[in-house]
This record gives C-alpha cells, sequence and structure tokens, in this order.
C-alpha cells in the first residue's frame, strides 16, 4: 500500500501543488500524494508551472482543488499544512505536520526558486519518515 499524503496551503496554487509534485517525483509508486486548498484559487500560478517545468515536471497536469475534492481519498498517513494555519480545516489522517514556508506569490523568479527548493529539501525528508517498509 503507498503512503497517502495530502498537502494543504490557503490557496492551492503554489506551495502545496509543488509538494504535491515533489512527493510524486521523489515518492514513485510508494506513495499516493494530493494537494488542496483552504481557499482554492481555482488557478496555478504560472510562476510555480515555470519552477516545476524547469526540473521537468509538468504541473499543467494539476488543478487547484478544494478540501471537499480530496476527502474522498482519506483517510492520510499524513497532512502537511503551509502557513494556512487555522484556516485549515480538520481532515481525517494518522498524523499532521505545518511546515512554515513562506508564500511565494509575489516572490521574484530567484526567491521563488528557492522557496521551490526548499519544498523540494522537507519532501525529501518527509518521505523516509512516513515509509511503510
Amino acid at each position: 500500500m503507498p503512503v497517502k499524503i495530502l498537502f494543504v496551503c490557503v490557496e492551492n496554487s503554489n506551495r502545496s501543488q509543488m509538494s504535491e509534485a515533489f512527493a510524486r517525483i521523489l515518492g514513485g509508486s510508494e506513495v499516493e500524494a494530493y494537494s488542496a486548498g483552504s481557499k482554492p484559487s481555482g488557478v496555478i500560478n504560472p510562476k510555480a508551472i515555470a519552477a516545476m517545468k524547469e526540473l521537468g515536471y509538468d504541473l499543467t497536469t494539476h488543478h487547484s482543488k478544494s478540501l471537499d475534492e480530496v476527502k474522498v481519498h482519506a483517510p492520510f498517513d499524513a497532512v502537511v499544512t503551509m502557513g494556512c494555519g487555522d484556516a485549515c480545516p480538520w481532515m481525517p489522517a494518522s498524523q499532521f505536520i505545518d511546515w512554515q514556508i513562506p508564500d511565494p506569490k509575489h516572490m521574484n523568479e530567484e526567491d521563488f526558486r528557492g522557496v521551490r527548493d526548499f519544498i523540494a529539501q522537507k519532501v525529501k525528508e518527509l518521505l523516509p519518515q512516513l515509509s511503510k517498509n
């Protein structure tokens, strides 16, 4: 059984989308990754699409989702929240993790890449902790 992870931020347009992508890239068939927003914007930030394209990942295959849209996949092994605080409603999960990751929405390209790379590192550290093997 793959590990099921849900990444949640406010708009589901930057941080949680990139986290989901890295979980899929790094976890392969061992991970079922999802992302959602407490107040989804409905769009994925073009900066996030560009930042992930640099790494060969097509974020245009994703879409901005609400928590209601992903709750059918619950319970999760882990729910990772990113800066949504009290705006993140409860979702059935074995564990809850909060990452303090700045919202890169209005950052320049270089700083945006820095957040992307920070997220990649966080996901890389997280996956072995959740492994069911």
